[in-house]
């Protein structure tokens, strides 16, 4: 599946990923490949993505993500210091 997450400075990563977890408003979720659709409201905490096993995790402030026809968009508010 494809990632895009943007913040309002840049695009910080837009690629394929195998899964991406995110800290929702009530706990962390995971989105695989051919996820039903979501939109959801992100909270403070740790961003994960996953490509070929090797995680990278960013710490964001909150945002919002949307998975529609296996894209998976993540428009953060700022990253923190992780």
């Amino acid at each position: 599946m494809n990632l895009e997450i943007v913040s309002p400075e840049k695009i910080l990563y837009s690629g394929t990923v195998d899964a991406v977890t995110l800290p929702g408003l009530l706990g962390s979720f995971t989105i695989l490949d051919r996820h039903a659709p979501i939109i959801s409201i992100l909270s403070q905490g740790k961003l994960t993505y996953n490509v070929k096993g090797n995680d990278t995790e960013l710490a964001i402030s909150g945002g919002f993500a949307e998975m529609k026809n296996n894209v998976v968009s993540v428009c953060i508010e700022s990253l923190m210091e992780s």
